[in-house]
C-alpha cells in the first residue's frame, strides 16, 4: 500500500494529463504540435506530483493565457513577418523553453526541508510570471505599441525587433506577472509578500531579456529565443527566491 502511495501522484498525473491534452489535440485551434504534446505531458505529470493541483494551476493558467495572448493581433503580426512560427502552435523547445526553470523547481522540492521548499515554490510561481510577463508584454507591444523602443539606446525601432520595449507592452506585461502571482496566491503556493516578489522579479528579468536580445542575441547562433527564455525564467526565479530568503516571504 506504501508503494501505491508514493507513486499514486504520478500516476493521476498522467492520466489526467492524457485526457487533457487529448482534448486539446483535438481542439479547433491548434495550441501545441503533436512532439509538444508529449512534452507538454511529462511537464505536466511532474508538475501535478510535486506540487499538486495547485501548482498544475499555475501551469494550466500560464499556457492558456501565454497562447491567447500569442494570438493578439495574429492577422497583423503575420503580415509584418512578426508573428509567432507556427501561428503560436508549441512546439518541445517552447514548452522547456517556458517551463524548465519552473520543471527544476519543482523537482527540487523533493529533495530539500520545508524552509527551501517554500523557496523553490516561489521561484516556481516567479520563474512563470516572468514567462507570462515576456510573452504578453512581447505580443501587445509588436500589436498596440504606438512607439516601440531599443531597451540600450531608447531609439525608435520597428515592433518585434530584439530589444524593443514599448510602455503598452511593458504594462500589459506587469499586469500579467501580477495575475499569475496573485492566483499563485490563491492557491496558497505563496504568501503576499512572495507575490510582490514575483511581479518585481519578472519586471526585472523582463528587462534583462530585452537586454540580451538587444546586444547578445544576434551575436550567438546558440543563443535562441528559446535558450534565452530559460535565462529569462531562470533569472526571473533566482530574483524572486533571493528577495524571499533574505527579506521576507
Amino acid at each position: 500500500m506504501s508503494i501505491f502511495n508514493e507513486y499514486n501522484p504520478w500516476l493521476i498525473g498522467a492520466g489526467l494529463n492524457a485526457i487533457l491534452l487529448t482534448i486539446v489535440a483535438f481542439a479547433p485551434k491548434k495550441l501545441l504540435t503533436l512532439a509538444g504534446i508529449i512534452h507538454a505531458w511529462i511537464l505536466g505529470v511532474i508538475i501535478w506530483a510535486t506540487l499538486g493541483w495547485p501548482g498544475y494551476v499555475i501551469v494550466a493558467f500560464y499556457f492558456i493565457i501565454g497562447s491567447g495572448v500569442t494570438r493578439i493581433g495574429l492577422a497583423q503580426k503575420e503580415a509584418a513577418g512578426i508573428a509567432e512560427k507556427r501561428s503560436g502552435a508549441r512546439g518541445p523547445e517552447n514548452v522547456w523553453g517556458s517551463a524548465l526553470t519552473a520543471a527544476l523547481c519543482a523537482v527540487g522540492t523533493l529533495f530539500v526541508d520545508p524552509p527551501m521548499q517554500s523557496l523553490l515554490i516561489l521561484g516556481y510561481v516567479a520563474s512563470f510570471s516572468t514567462k507570462l510577463a515576456d510573452t504578453t508584454a512581447s505580443e501587445v507591444g509588436k500589436a498596440y505599441g504606438k512607439r516601440t523602443f531599443l531597451i540600450t539606446t531608447l531609439k525608435p525601432v520597428p515592433p518585434g525587433t530584439e530589444g524593443a520595449v514599448s510602455l503598452e507592452g511593458t504594462l500589459a506585461g506587469i499586469v500579467a506577472a501580477g495575475a499569475i502571482a496573485l492566483l499563485g496566491w490563491g492557491v496558497g503556493l505563496i504568501s503576499l509578500w512572495g507575490v510582490l516578489w514575483s511581479v518585481l522579479a519578472a519586471f526585472i528579468a523582463t528587462n534583462i531579456e530585452s537586454l540580451i536580445g538587444a546586444t547578445l542575441q544576434e551575436k550567438f547562433d546558440w543563443l535562441t529565443n528559446e535558450v534565452v527564455n530559460i535565462i529569462n525564467t531562470l533569472i526571473g526565479g533566482a530574483i524572486a527566491i533571493g528577495l524571499g530568503a533574505f527579506i521576507l516571504i
